[in-house]
């Protein structure tokens, strides 16, 4: 800015400080250190219809894994079936025989890759059919949720005042 100029009409803007952004209501529950780690979204239908839709603990939870490893809708997940297995402390082969199953119930499907060699590289992951299958089962979830607020509107409006 040149010497001379006028500064008095310039309005400063104060500047943010890390301070000033409220904590998220996630990290007000685990702590700040512990979201900086990094957090996977599940959404709630997914959880609250679990056994609506035949998954078993083992299979959900590997399905929380997936989700862990999926973060851009771009590029699927693609963890070896060992590190699923070290996360979930199970043998290769009961993640193998679950994803077999998962995949048979239309919410995965397996992409086989190999390397540049030819040798068998770990699977890509694709989750379309458990996103469909959540989409599809919401506006049951909608549905109830009105449902369910309407019933409490109707029970804390005084009789006299209650719509037929």
């Amino acid at each position: 800015m040149p010497e001379n100029e006028d500064t008095s009409t310039i309005v400063k803007f104060p500047s943010p400080t890390p301070e000033a952004r409220k904590p998220s209501s996630h990290e007000r529950i685990w702590g700040k250190a512990v979201m900086e780690s990094g957090y996977t979204a599940i959404p709630s239908i997914l959880i609250q219809a679990q056994s609506r839709l035949g998954i078993s603990v083992l299979q959900m939870n590997i399905i929380v894994q997936l989700l862990d490893y999926w973060r851009d809708p771009d590029r699927r997940p693609f963890p070896t079936k060992k590190e699923l297995a070290k996360r979930m402390s199970v043998t290769d082969k009961t993640i193998q025989n679950n994803m077999r199953q998962l995949e048979e119930a239309g919410l995965i499907r397996r992409e086989y890759r190999k390397t540049a060699s030819g040798d068998w590289n770990s699977n890509v992951y694709h989750l379309d059919g458990l996103v469909e299958k959540i989409q599809k089962i919401e506006p049951d979830f909608r549905k109830a949720r009105e449902e369910r607020k309407e019933a409490k509107r109707r029970a804390e409006t005084p009789v006299g005042r209650r719509k037929a």
